[in-house]
């Protein structure tokens, strides 16, 4: 049995007095391994093809195979996003790696106990491991979907536990620094585990305990009722409405194509930062966090980024938008002209200047996007 870890989602800056991390020499390193650092100044592909997205994929492997071997935690920015998304694709990339998966299983409770609360050194309550519980659930949900084609006994496990880690008015509380994206606010951590209970197959069906189908009406209930705390909570509405299409009236899904729409910028692509005030993405910012944010070069004016130009596609697919509209079109042919010669889709990190894990998580969603607009050649073509 694997350890039961959070250190990965505990806050990496949690003084405004310490000095910046170092720039580590890669970002991803184990055995042979060796993943250089991202960087603004790496070359884009001459042409994206095939190659190209093998060199993605090797990438987004070789990543997720260091993480399980040199760290002892499920995050959200490297193997959390590699089994949200990679199952998914392996009808065109081949089958995700294993000892991914069984990192996942490893750390699965042998015992599924309540969970009480906790308050942080700021005054916020939640319940611990809610992160870890829910990107855990998640990725074996998606594995148990697209690979074993049923639910197994460690991913029933990690649900049940997950449903222990649930806040008492029904979300999953998003404590902690704020990581963006993935760690920003209590609704898009609360839509992760929708989407891990929906992933599952028979799961929701198939549920038989009284108290764990009211928590699972709780959950449902908070997120039909909750008040957005920005414009990225309201587009996400739509990967609500993806889910469970009976929690989301039209007119906020109506609502939410058009705000997402209205921010796409001339070049095609969209800006993650343009969806929320800096206070605004979390309950508490770090000052090591705003500098970074406010000193980017391109604070006053924020250009386009991969993960979100990748998501906004995402959104617009999942909300019946076809591939042939053109701000979809728009948006793919500024993704294929991004990619980096490793394969990677650059993304400046928001809450850390060294490792740019954001790199990582918007390569996962760029694929993803790609492939439902059917614009992802197989690997082996070519």
């Amino acid at each position: 049995m694997k350890p039961f870890s959070v250190l990965c989602f505990l806050p990496p800056l949690l003084l405004a007095a310490e000095p910046p991390p170092p720039k580590p020499e890669f970002q991803y390193r184990s055995g042979e391994i060796r993943v250089s650092l991202p960087s603004a100044d790496e070359p884009r592909v001459g042409r994206f093809d095939a190659a190209s997205v093998r060199a993605a994929v090797r990438y987004l492997d070789e990543g997720s195979i260091c993480w399980v071997r040199e760290k002892s935690c499920v995050n959200c920015h490297t193997t959390g996003p590699y089994l949200s998304e990679r199952p998914a694709l392996m009808f065109l990339l081949g089958k995700p790696h294993e000892e991914i998966v069984t990192d996942f299983i490893e750390s699965v409770p042998p015992e599924i106990r309540p969970v009480g609360e906790t308050t942080t050194k700021s005054g916020y309550r939640h319940k611990p491991g809610a992160f870890t519980a829910v990107w855990r659930s998640l990725g074996l949900a998606e594995w148990d979907k697209h690979v074993t084609g049923h639910t197994r006994a460690p991913t029933d496990a990690s649900l049940r536990d997950m449903f222990e880690r649930q806040s008492a008015d029904g979300s999953f509380i998003s404590h902690g620094e704020v990581e963006i994206p993935h760690i920003t606010t209590d609704f898009e951590l609360s839509l992760q585990a929708v989407r891990a209970m929906t992933a599952a197959p028979g799961w929701l069906e198939g549920i038989k305990d009284p108290v764990l189908s009211a928590k699972v009406g709780k959950l449902k209930a908070w997120m039909r009722t909750a008040e957005p705390k920005n414009d990225w909570d309201r587009v996400l509405n739509l990967q609500l409405a993806h889910y469970l299409p009976g929690l989301v009236p039209e007119e906020t899904r109506n609502a939410a194509i058009e705000l997402l729409a209205s921010k796409q910028h001339p070049d095609g692509g969209w800006c993650t930062r343009d969806f929320s005030a800096l206070e605004a993405w979390h309950f508490e910012v770090s000052e090591p966090v705003k500098r970074l944010i406010t000193g980017l070069p391109d604070a006053a004016n924020p250009g386009s980024d991969a993960y979100m130009t990748a998501l906004a596609i995402v959104l617009l697919r999942q909300s019946g938008v076809p591939a042939s509209d053109p701000r979809v079109r728009q948006a793919v042919a500024w993704l294929k002209r991004e990619q980096r010669v490793s394969g990677r889709w650059w993304m400046q990190s928001l809450y850390r200047g060294n490792y740019h894990y954001s790199t990582y998580i918007a390569t996962c969603q760029a694929l993803k996007a790609l492939a439902l607009c059917d614009e992802l050649p197989a690997p082996g073509a070519g």
